[in-house]
């Protein structure tokens, strides 16, 4: 593999996602109404390349959109798939905010 070669392994792209969740649930914290995290749907234009240090192994990498098709050097593949989070600690739904039930009384009333 050439060191200039900038593409993002798939486990990163999904890592990235997982982080991403994360943090809003983090800066959900302390407010009144939570999102429950529905399906994420992906789809990535991959390269599959193979390593032959210290042993072989394919691994898979995110190709840009836009990138110029001359650079690559491997095949690309199209894969797509779902992920449903869910709460490691209850495994039911993951949900972004803050746990408390939210109070709507007051929601769409007018001002009094």
């Amino acid at each position: 593999m050439s060191s200039e070669f900038d593409g993002i392994e798939l486990a990163d792209a999904i890592q990235s996602i997982r982080d991403q969740l994360l943090e809003a649930a983090v800066r959900g914290t302390g407010q009144t109404l939570d999102f429950e995290v529905g399906d994420i749907q992906m789809e990535f234009t991959l390269e599959l390349r193979k390593e032959v240090k210290g042993g072989t192994k394919v691994k898979a990498w995110v190709v840009e959109a836009g990138a110029d098709g001359a650079r690559t050097t491997g095949h690309t593949h199209k894969v797509a798939f779902t992920l449903k989070p869910v709460a490691a600690e209850s495994s039911g739904p993951f949900k972004v905010g803050n746990p408390r039930t939210a109070d709507i009384s007051g929601f769409g009333r007018g001002a009094q």
